[in-house]
């Protein structure tokens, strides 16, 4: 029988926690993103962009993190889950939770991480533009996402 999957808050003192979660995860998707660009990110993710977004996670019985989202102003900013808890519901639950309480209905997903836009299109996500580099101006396509409206009004 699995666990029951209860969101709660991570708190600062996670954030070392959360960007090790953030790097396997990472690694375990994006093969497209070279090592050199990773290593770039990951202080930046600990540092700063986890601060910037209202951060939500599930945690194993003892306590350690096995997946986060971070949401603002209406859009899923971040979604990972580490690598040995895939396919365990956790990112749905947290998708869900985000669209239900923190009224979430846009994100970004790489163009080159295929089960990551399957997985969304599966939660009723649909493509609404493309843009052919990242954030940092990387050549890293993302494709912008929202929420199909008979999806939103049912959440």
């Amino acid at each position: 029988m699995r666990d029951e999957l209860v969101v709660s808050t991570p708190h600062p003192n996670d954030y070392p926690e959360l960007a090790l979660l953030w790097e396997k995860s990472v690694r375990a998707t994006h093969h497209f993103l070279p090592d050199s660009y990773i290593r770039l990110l990951r202080p930046l993710v600990e540092q700063r962009y986890l601060d910037a977004v209202m951060l939500i996670c599930c945690r194993d019985r003892r306590g350690h993190i096995t997946g986060f989202a971070g949401v603002a102003m209406g859009k899923v900013e971040m979604l990972f889950i580490h690598p040995r808890h895939r396919g365990h519901g956790i990112g749905t639950c947290l998708l869900r939770y985000a669209v239900q309480r923190l009224n979430a209905n846009e994100l970004e997903v790489n163009e080159q991480n295929p089960k990551a836009l399957a997985f969304y299109r599966k939660q009723g996500f649909e493509v609404v533009s493309r843009s052919a580099v990242d954030g940092m101006g990387q050549p890293y396509p993302l494709l912008r996402m929202r929420l199909a409206q008979a999806q939103s009004a049912r959440a």
